[in-house]
Protein backbone atom coordinates (compact mmCIF):
# COMPACT_ATOMS: atom_id res chain seq x y z
CA UNK A 1 0.00 0.00 0.00
CA UNK A 2 1.64 3.33 -0.80
CA UNK A 3 1.95 5.90 1.33
CA UNK A 4 -1.53 8.33 2.30
CA UNK A 5 -1.38 10.96 0.06
CA UNK A 6 0.39 9.50 -2.96
CA UNK A 7 -2.46 8.93 -4.91
CA UNK A 8 -4.19 12.32 -5.92
CA UNK A 9 -8.13 12.49 -5.06
CA UNK A 10 -10.38 12.39 -8.50
CA UNK A 11 -11.89 15.13 -9.95
CA UNK A 12 -15.51 16.09 -8.30
CA UNK A 13 -17.21 15.22 -11.24
CA UNK A 14 -15.05 11.99 -11.66
CA UNK A 15 -15.94 10.94 -8.20
CA UNK A 16 -19.87 12.32 -8.40
CA UNK A 17 -20.24 9.58 -11.14
CA UNK A 18 -18.23 7.07 -9.30
CA UNK A 19 -20.93 7.14 -6.32
CA UNK A 20 -23.60 7.53 -8.69
CA UNK A 21 -22.73 4.26 -10.48
CA UNK A 22 -21.73 2.42 -7.12
CA UNK A 23 -25.23 3.75 -5.06
CA UNK A 24 -27.58 1.78 -7.19
CA UNK A 25 -29.45 -1.04 -6.06
CA UNK A 26 -28.39 -4.40 -7.01
CA UNK A 27 -32.65 -5.13 -6.79
CA UNK A 28 -35.42 -2.89 -7.10
CA UNK A 29 -35.85 -1.03 -3.33
CA UNK A 30 -39.68 -1.74 -3.69
CA UNK A 31 -39.70 -4.75 -3.93
CA UNK A 32 -36.80 -5.36 -1.72
CA UNK A 33 -38.82 -3.27 1.46
CA UNK A 34 -41.87 -6.04 0.76
CA UNK A 35 -39.61 -8.22 3.03
CA UNK A 36 -39.59 -6.01 6.19
CA UNK A 37 -42.72 -4.61 7.94
CA UNK A 38 -41.08 -0.92 7.38
CA UNK A 39 -38.29 0.87 6.88
CA UNK A 40 -38.15 5.13 7.41
CA UNK A 41 -35.33 7.87 6.98
CA UNK A 42 -34.15 9.08 10.62
CA UNK A 43 -31.28 10.97 11.75
CA UNK A 44 -28.62 10.12 14.04
CA UNK A 45 -25.76 11.51 16.07
CA UNK A 46 -22.31 11.56 14.05
CA UNK A 47 -18.82 12.31 14.66
CA UNK A 48 -19.91 15.83 13.80
CA UNK A 49 -23.52 16.18 13.83
CA UNK A 50 -26.30 14.21 12.81
CA UNK A 51 -25.85 11.60 10.10
CA UNK A 52 -28.73 9.83 7.66
CA UNK A 53 -29.33 6.75 8.65
CA UNK A 54 -31.98 3.90 7.82
CA UNK A 55 -34.11 1.97 10.21
CA UNK A 56 -35.18 -1.34 9.24
CA UNK A 57 -37.83 -3.00 11.47
CA UNK A 58 -38.72 -6.72 10.87
CA UNK A 59 -42.07 -8.30 11.14
CA UNK A 60 -42.95 -10.40 13.92
CA UNK A 61 -41.23 -9.80 17.25
CA UNK A 62 -37.88 -7.54 17.74
CA UNK A 63 -35.36 -9.14 19.07
CA UNK A 64 -32.67 -6.70 19.26
CA UNK A 65 -30.84 -4.36 16.59
CA UNK A 66 -27.74 -4.38 13.81
CA UNK A 67 -26.07 -1.21 13.38
CA UNK A 68 -24.66 -1.93 9.78
CA UNK A 69 -22.06 -0.29 8.11
CA UNK A 70 -21.73 -0.40 3.91
CA UNK A 71 -18.72 -1.06 2.24
CA UNK A 72 -17.30 0.72 -0.77
CA UNK A 73 -13.59 1.76 0.26
CA UNK A 74 -14.32 4.64 2.44
CA UNK A 75 -15.19 6.44 -0.90
CA UNK A 76 -18.57 5.17 -2.11
CA UNK A 77 -21.75 3.25 -1.76
CA UNK A 78 -24.35 4.90 0.54
CA UNK A 79 -27.65 3.89 1.60
CA UNK A 80 -29.94 2.89 -1.12
CA UNK A 81 -26.78 0.85 -2.74
CA UNK A 82 -27.00 -2.04 0.68
CA UNK A 83 -30.79 -1.46 1.10
CA UNK A 84 -31.44 -4.83 0.19
CA UNK A 85 -29.17 -6.23 2.03
CA UNK A 86 -30.18 -4.87 5.22
CA UNK A 87 -33.97 -5.85 4.40
CA UNK A 88 -33.00 -9.20 4.10
CA UNK A 89 -30.23 -9.18 7.61
CA UNK A 90 -33.52 -7.71 9.06
CA UNK A 91 -36.00 -10.18 8.20
CA UNK A 92 -33.59 -13.17 8.28
CA UNK A 93 -31.86 -12.51 11.78
CA UNK A 94 -35.28 -10.82 13.10
CA UNK A 95 -33.69 -7.68 14.60
CA UNK A 96 -34.12 -4.11 13.81
CA UNK A 97 -31.27 -2.84 11.57
CA UNK A 98 -29.88 0.70 11.58
CA UNK A 99 -27.83 1.91 8.12
CA UNK A 100 -25.54 4.51 8.87
CA UNK A 101 -24.51 6.86 6.17
CA UNK A 102 -21.04 7.86 7.66
CA UNK A 103 -18.70 10.63 6.05
CA UNK A 104 -17.01 9.76 3.49
CA UNK A 105 -13.45 10.53 1.62
CA UNK A 106 -11.80 12.20 0.41
CA UNK A 107 -13.74 15.08 1.68
CA UNK A 108 -13.59 13.54 5.25
CA UNK A 109 -10.44 11.54 5.91
CA UNK A 110 -9.70 8.99 8.51
CA UNK A 111 -11.13 9.02 11.22
CA UNK A 112 -14.23 10.78 10.75
CA UNK A 113 -15.86 7.29 9.61
CA UNK A 114 -14.97 5.88 12.54
CA UNK A 115 -15.90 8.65 14.99
CA UNK A 116 -19.61 8.43 12.90
CA UNK A 117 -19.39 5.18 13.42
CA UNK A 118 -18.68 5.00 17.05
CA UNK A 119 -21.61 7.88 18.07
CA UNK A 120 -24.13 6.23 16.05
CA UNK A 121 -23.10 2.90 18.29
CA UNK A 122 -23.69 4.81 21.22
CA UNK A 123 -26.80 6.13 20.30
CA UNK A 124 -28.34 2.80 19.56
CA UNK A 125 -27.16 1.34 22.72
CA UNK A 126 -28.93 3.97 24.21
CA UNK A 127 -32.35 3.50 22.48
CA UNK A 128 -32.11 0.18 22.95
CA UNK A 129 -30.89 -0.24 27.18
CA UNK A 130 -33.72 -2.59 28.39
CA UNK A 131 -35.13 -3.42 24.63
CA UNK A 132 -32.59 -6.02 23.54
CA UNK A 133 -28.87 -6.55 22.93
CA UNK A 134 -26.98 -4.79 19.58
CA UNK A 135 -24.66 -6.28 17.35
CA UNK A 136 -22.41 -4.36 14.68
CA UNK A 137 -22.02 -5.58 10.84
CA UNK A 138 -20.62 -4.51 7.89
CA UNK A 139 -19.05 -5.78 4.46
CA UNK A 140 -15.39 -4.45 3.46
CA UNK A 141 -14.85 -1.25 4.57
CA UNK A 142 -18.23 -1.53 6.76
CA UNK A 143 -16.29 -4.28 8.55
CA UNK A 144 -13.70 -2.79 8.89
CA UNK A 145 -15.69 0.11 10.60
CA UNK A 146 -17.99 -3.24 12.25
CA UNK A 147 -14.47 -4.45 13.79
CA UNK A 148 -12.87 -0.73 15.04
CA UNK A 149 -16.09 -0.01 17.26
CA UNK A 150 -15.88 -3.32 18.61
CA UNK A 151 -12.50 -3.23 20.07
CA UNK A 152 -13.19 0.80 20.98
CA UNK A 153 -16.44 -0.50 22.61
CA UNK A 154 -14.44 -3.08 24.53
CA UNK A 155 -11.74 -0.60 25.26
CA UNK A 156 -13.68 1.89 26.79
CA UNK A 157 -15.96 -0.58 29.11
CA UNK A 158 -19.09 -0.65 27.17
CA UNK A 159 -21.61 -0.41 25.02
CA UNK A 160 -21.84 -3.80 25.06
CA UNK A 161 -21.55 -5.51 21.87
CA UNK A 162 -23.60 -9.22 21.33
CA UNK A 163 -21.97 -10.12 17.73
CA UNK A 164 -19.78 -9.22 15.36
CA UNK A 165 -20.30 -9.63 11.86
CA UNK A 166 -17.54 -8.82 9.14
CA UNK A 167 -17.93 -10.01 5.60
CA UNK A 168 -14.48 -9.63 3.39
CA UNK A 169 -13.55 -6.89 6.18
CA UNK A 170 -10.32 -4.80 5.08
CA UNK A 171 -8.49 -5.58 8.34
CA UNK A 172 -4.62 -5.80 8.05
CA UNK A 173 -3.76 -2.29 6.57
CA UNK A 174 0.16 -1.95 5.38
CA UNK A 175 0.95 -5.68 6.52
CA UNK A 176 -0.44 -7.51 3.60
CA UNK A 177 -0.79 -11.20 3.46
CA UNK A 178 -0.03 -12.60 0.26
CA UNK A 179 -3.59 -13.10 -0.92
CA UNK A 180 -3.42 -9.57 -1.87
CA UNK A 181 -0.52 -9.81 -4.62
CA UNK A 182 -2.03 -13.45 -5.70
CA UNK A 183 -5.18 -11.78 -6.45
CA UNK A 184 -3.81 -8.55 -7.45
CA UNK A 185 -5.51 -8.53 -10.47
CA UNK A 186 -8.36 -9.62 -12.51
CA UNK A 187 -10.52 -10.17 -9.84
CA UNK A 188 -12.45 -7.13 -9.46
CA UNK A 189 -10.60 -5.66 -6.66
CA UNK A 190 -7.08 -5.28 -7.62
CA UNK A 191 -4.05 -4.42 -5.42
CA UNK A 192 -3.70 -0.84 -7.06
CA UNK A 193 -7.44 0.04 -6.13
CA UNK A 194 -6.69 -1.05 -2.63
CA UNK A 195 -4.00 1.47 -2.49
CA UNK A 196 -6.22 3.96 -4.25
CA UNK A 197 -8.54 3.64 -1.43
CA UNK A 198 -6.37 3.65 1.18
CA UNK A 199 -4.69 6.67 0.00
CA UNK A 200 -8.03 8.48 -0.23
CA UNK A 201 -9.00 7.49 3.54
CA UNK A 202 -5.67 8.03 5.37
CA UNK A 203 -3.46 11.63 5.50
CA UNK A 204 -0.03 10.33 7.26
CA UNK A 205 1.89 7.78 7.30
CA UNK A 206 1.61 6.82 10.89
CA UNK A 207 -2.29 6.52 10.28
CA UNK A 208 -0.96 2.96 8.35
CA UNK A 209 -0.50 1.72 12.18
CA UNK A 210 -3.11 3.01 14.25
CA UNK A 211 -5.64 0.06 15.36
CA UNK A 212 -8.16 2.31 14.24
CA UNK A 213 -7.74 1.78 10.77
CA UNK A 214 -5.72 -2.07 11.00
CA UNK A 215 -7.49 -3.69 13.38
CA UNK A 216 -4.89 -6.18 13.52
CA UNK A 217 -2.53 -4.01 15.40
CA UNK A 218 -4.66 -3.96 18.47
CA UNK A 219 -2.95 -4.85 21.43
CA UNK A 220 -5.34 -7.54 22.60
CA UNK A 221 -8.19 -9.66 21.44
CA UNK A 222 -8.92 -10.92 24.45
CA UNK A 223 -13.09 -9.90 25.35
CA UNK A 224 -13.96 -9.47 21.84
CA UNK A 225 -17.62 -9.83 20.99
CA UNK A 226 -18.01 -12.90 19.40
CA UNK A 227 -17.75 -13.19 15.42
CA UNK A 228 -19.02 -14.04 11.80
CA UNK A 229 -16.39 -13.67 9.17
CA UNK A 230 -16.74 -14.38 5.62
CA UNK A 231 -14.81 -14.19 2.66
CA UNK A 232 -14.27 -15.04 -1.29
CA UNK A 233 -12.20 -17.52 -2.27
CA UNK A 234 -10.51 -15.08 -4.95
CA UNK A 235 -10.59 -11.56 -3.16
CA UNK A 236 -7.39 -10.29 -2.50
CA UNK A 237 -9.07 -9.30 1.15
CA UNK A 238 -9.28 -13.22 1.90
CA UNK A 239 -6.00 -12.93 3.58
CA UNK A 240 -7.19 -9.94 5.76
CA UNK A 241 -10.41 -12.04 7.33
CA UNK A 242 -8.36 -15.56 7.10
CA UNK A 243 -5.48 -13.67 9.75
CA UNK A 244 -8.11 -11.75 12.14
CA UNK A 245 -9.62 -14.99 12.48
CA UNK A 246 -7.30 -17.11 13.61
CA UNK A 247 -5.94 -13.89 15.90
CA UNK A 248 -9.72 -13.76 17.32
CA UNK A 249 -9.52 -17.50 17.92
CA UNK A 250 -5.74 -17.46 19.73
CA UNK A 251 -7.35 -14.75 21.78
CA UNK A 252 -10.34 -17.12 22.67
CA UNK A 253 -13.28 -14.98 21.05
CA UNK A 254 -15.67 -17.80 19.44
CA UNK A 255 -15.16 -17.49 15.55
CA UNK A 256 -17.63 -18.20 12.93
CA UNK A 257 -15.59 -18.53 9.25
CA UNK A 258 -17.41 -19.09 5.95
CA UNK A 259 -14.93 -18.67 2.92
CA UNK A 260 -17.13 -18.91 -0.61
CA UNK A 261 -14.26 -20.19 -2.71
CA UNK A 262 -15.87 -19.42 -6.07
CA UNK A 263 -16.64 -15.80 -5.06
CA UNK A 264 -14.81 -12.41 -5.61
CA UNK A 265 -14.63 -9.43 -3.77
CA UNK A 266 -17.85 -7.40 -3.61
CA UNK A 267 -20.00 -10.73 -4.46
CA UNK A 268 -22.77 -9.65 -1.46
CA UNK A 269 -24.15 -6.77 -3.63
CA UNK A 270 -24.58 -9.28 -6.84
CA UNK A 271 -27.27 -11.04 -4.28
CA UNK A 272 -29.72 -11.05 -6.88
CA UNK A 273 -27.97 -12.75 -9.30
CA UNK A 274 -25.59 -15.45 -7.05
CA UNK A 275 -26.46 -17.57 -5.03
CA UNK A 276 -23.78 -17.27 -2.99
CA UNK A 277 -24.51 -13.70 -2.07
CA UNK A 278 -27.69 -14.56 -0.66
CA UNK A 279 -26.42 -17.46 1.27
CA UNK A 280 -23.79 -15.03 2.68
CA UNK A 281 -26.37 -12.65 3.74
CA UNK A 282 -28.19 -15.42 5.43
CA UNK A 283 -25.84 -16.78 7.14
CA UNK A 284 -24.43 -13.89 8.64
CA UNK A 285 -28.16 -13.51 9.36
CA UNK A 286 -28.82 -16.42 11.54
CA UNK A 287 -25.38 -15.78 13.27
CA UNK A 288 -26.28 -12.86 14.58
CA UNK A 289 -29.98 -14.28 15.56
CA UNK A 290 -28.47 -16.86 17.40
CA UNK A 291 -26.22 -14.52 19.19
CA UNK A 292 -28.92 -11.49 19.40
CA UNK A 293 -31.77 -13.84 21.02
CA UNK A 294 -29.58 -16.26 22.94
CA UNK A 295 -25.71 -15.53 23.37
CA UNK A 296 -23.59 -18.51 23.87
CA UNK A 297 -19.94 -18.86 24.48
CA UNK A 298 -18.87 -22.24 22.77
CA UNK A 299 -16.71 -21.53 20.22
CA UNK A 300 -18.52 -21.68 16.60
CA UNK A 301 -16.54 -23.33 13.41
CA UNK A 302 -17.63 -24.17 9.62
Amino acid sequence: MPLPGHAPAPHPRTLARLRKIAGRPSFPTILSSLQIRTWRPILVPGGEGRRPARLYRPRGTVHGAILFLHGGGFVHCDLVSHHGICCRLARQSGAMVLSLDYRLAPEHKFPAAVDDAWAALQWLAQQMEGRGPVAVAGDSAGGNLAAVIALKARDAGGPKIAAQLLIYPVICGADAPDTRTRYARGYFLTESGIAWYGAQYLSHEAELRDPRFAPVLASSFAGLPPAAIITGGFDPLRGDGERYRDLLQAAGVPVFYRCYGRMIHGFLNFYALLADGRSAIRVGAHFLRRHLRAPITSSESS
